[in-house]
């Protein structure tokens, strides 16, 4: 099979345009073949085009159209944050929230630590050719 994702009641997405951008949120419903109803446990339910949606890999049990109470208490359950923040995709979406909040002073450490972290590269990898060479 070519895809391993689809659009379906209890699927996690991830919003990517518009007001809620960034937000885990879950499919609750399929409104047409256009748009869902998705819902999370910090915003009100609305509707979304699919294209403003990116599915991910993690999928909870839940019925169709679950009251606030039932959907929060299965993405409990089903530990939908620490599974997010433990993916790459999530992984990397931390890293760049932690990188767009560096001040002038944190991104010149920054700067300075890559340039040691160059030299201590550099070092070695003279030191294992000299070694191989020998």
């Amino acid at each position: 099979m070519t895809f391993k994702r689809f659009v379906e009641i209890g699927r996690v997405a991830l919003v990517n345009y518009g007001k809620e951008y960034g937000k885990l949120v879950v499919i609750v419903d399929v409104v047409d073949q256009n748009r869902a109803l998705i819902d999370a446990p910090d915003m009100v339910r609305c509707q979304i085009n699919f294209k403003r949606l990116s599915l991910t890999d993690i999928k909870i049990d839940i019925p169709r159209i679950p009251k606030k109470k039932t959907l929060i208490a299965a993405m409990e359950e089903a530990d939908v944050k620490n599974k997010w923040e433990k993916s790459s995709w999530g992984r990397k979406l931390i890293v760049q929230q932690r990188r767009a909040s560096l001040n002038d002073f944190d991104r010149f450490k920054v700067m300075l630590a890559k340039i040691k972290r160059g030299g201590v590269i550099r070092q070695e990898l003279a030191r294992l050719k000299k070694e191989n060479a020998a």
